[in-house]
């Protein structure tokens, strides 16, 4: 134990915390569909900097999307997934280069506003026309690429693209883990190239992966199709409150 504390980086408590933050958010994922990455930044981002967190969530959200593969993407709509991706190569990098410039405390601040922003905006149910359109859907894109480089958070943003959608959920979901499929390798070769992921990265992303996947497969066990409106209103407000308290406990530090 000792020794794999050393060779991630973790104090025994750190360890222990981030265990249970990543299983809580791999059981949200599983029974909601969404906020793996905006739960475990919004909580953990006081003990990890979201640049030290960002590879981390890279290898968490790779193991989830590979549970969602099973669901198949044949009926994904591949223009609108390659155009989102091709926004994201566009808005990436950008935020990566944020990230990896800001002092730790400014990326923080930035990772826990845009949770509580995104979240606002998806209980507020927001939908913008203009998003139906092919400059609106690379927009998304960037958009997403943006938000994924700040706080791997890019999952929100193409979910507020969804809304404006009048496509089936079929379609639409396929269409997401088509998106999120080739996005995770895109977002691998950019992390690698800015340096973000380490082999610090990639043990602790390594490490904490089957915790995920545990935490997925609970959560689709208890899933209940009858409290499905709830999930998701639940998730959000949980995800602001978690948010604000980081910034509250930033604001008194």
């Amino acid at each position: 134990m000792t020794a794999w504390l050393a060779s991630v980086g973790l104090t025994a408590w750190e360890a222990a915390y981030l265990a249970v933050v990543v299983f809580a958010a791999g059981m949200v994922r599983g029974f909601s569909g969404f906020a793996l990455s905006a739960l475990v930044m919004a909580s953990a981002a006081l003990v990890l900097s979201p640049l030290q967190l960002i590879p981390i969530l890279w290898w968490l959200e790779t193991a989830a999307t590979l549970l969602m593969v099973r669901g198949g993407w044949r009926e994904a709509d591949r223009r609108i997934a390659i155009l989102l991706v091709l926004g994201g190569m566009m808005g990436q990098p950008i935020g990566l280069y944020l990230t990896t410039t800001l002092p730790v405390d400014q990326s923080r601040i930035i990772a826990l506003c845009m949770i509580i922003v995104l979240a606002i905006a998806q209980l507020a149910k927001v939908r913008f026309a203009f998003l139906a359109t092919t400059v609106g859907v690379v927009l998304s894109g960037v958009a997403a690429g943006l938000a994924t480089g700040l706080a791997m958070v890019g999952g929100m943003v193409v979910a507020l693209y969804v809304l404006s959608q009048d496509q089936t959920p079929i379609i639409m979901r396929a269409t997401l883990v088509l998106y999120l499929a080739i996005s995770s390798v895109v977002g691998l070769g950019y992390q690698v190239g800015f340096g973000i992921m380490d082999w610090t990265g990639i043990l602790r992303g390594l490490s904490y992966a089957p915790v995920v996947i545990a935490g997925v497969l609970l959560g689709q066990a208890l899933f209940r199709p009858r409290l499905e409106r709830y999930y998701k209103p639940f998730c959000l407000l949980l995800l602001m409150l978690l948010a604000a308290s980081g910034l509250a406990r930033l604001a008194l530090a």
